[in-house]
């Protein structure tokens, strides 16, 4: 399986970094690595990504997963399912906060010829994490 991953315990309750996570203007002007974020971040909504990874390219996105305050999923690709790229965004409830855990799969029979000429997502991925909890940790 082609993955990046990144987990993070933030002080902060579930409801609080939830409400970082799906708030679109948010995660397009603090430290996230996104560039510009364009759409509603809501089940079954479309979104338009640009990363600081590729700033030139716009990401295609539909939110297909959302169980408000404990995970979201978004997913793009390639037509067909020849290159599938799934986000997936957990919030664990724990004594001191929150466990946070982002993952991205990429899946389709293309995959083993993309897979090499992408970069490594790992930095953007442990920024991405060190961003939401600086955000969610903050007094509201």
């Amino acid at each position: 399986m082609h993955q990046f991953v990144v987990e993070r315990a933030i002080a902060a309750p579930p409801e609080a970094v939830w409400r970082v996570l799906v708030d679109a203007h948010t995660l397009a002007n603090g430290n996230f690595g996104i560039l510009r974020l364009e759409g509603r971040i809501a089940l079954g909504e479309k979104l338009r990504l640009w990363s600081a990874v590729a700033p030139k390219r716009a990401f295609p996105l539909t939110v297909t997963g959302f169980d408000p305050g404990r995970s979201m999923v978004w997913s793009g690709g390639m037509p067909f399912g020849l290159f599938t790229g799934t986000r997936s965004f957990a919030l664990t409830s724990e004594a001191a906060g929150t466990r946070f855990v982002m993952r991205e799969v990429y899946t389709g029979p293309m995959t083993g010829l993309i897979w090499p000429s992408m970069p490594d997502l790992t930095p953007s991925f442990e920024q991405f994490a060190a961003a939401l909890a600086d955000k969610a940790e903050q007094p509201a």
